[in-house]
């Protein structure tokens, strides 16, 4: 299987993941050292954060809402054999307003197959 068919896979999980509001199935997309930074500049540090943040957001001011599928607008950029950099386009909506992001990774490969290590959100500006 190619990189970017995994990597692709890897992000179809996690927006099925968001989509279920499951933040441990979220969270175990990511190292257990992972960055997670989103628009506002908010970082955290580390799968256990990334968990327990998204079940925060998933059982209050996110409930409900679905980030979309994987498209055909995804760079995978090759930094080493098992690291890659992963720009995406996509977004989340909630009731109906659309939240148009573009989003960079850093995945590597890991035992458990290919982890996020950092997550960079950007909103795009209209």
């Amino acid at each position: 299987m190619s990189v970017n068919t995994e990597i692709t896979g890897l992000l179809t999980r996690l927006a099925e993941a968001w989509n279920a509001g499951d933040a441990t199935a979220y969270a175990a997309l990511f190292t257990e050292d992972a960055d997670y930074i989103v628009f506002n500049g908010t970082h955290s540090e580390g799968r256990v954060a990334i968990e327990s943040s998204h079940r925060w957001l998933f059982d209050g001011p996110l409930k409900g809402s679905t980030m979309s599928l994987p498209n055909d607008r995804i760079k995978v950029k090759p930094l080493a054999d098992t690291a890659v950099l992963v720009i995406s386009e996509g977004g989340t909506d909630l009731a109906g307003e659309l939240r148009e992001s573009i989003v960079s990774f850093t995945a590597v490969g890991t035992p458990e197959g290919w982890r996020f290590a950092s997550f960079q959100n950007t909103r795009v500006a209209r």
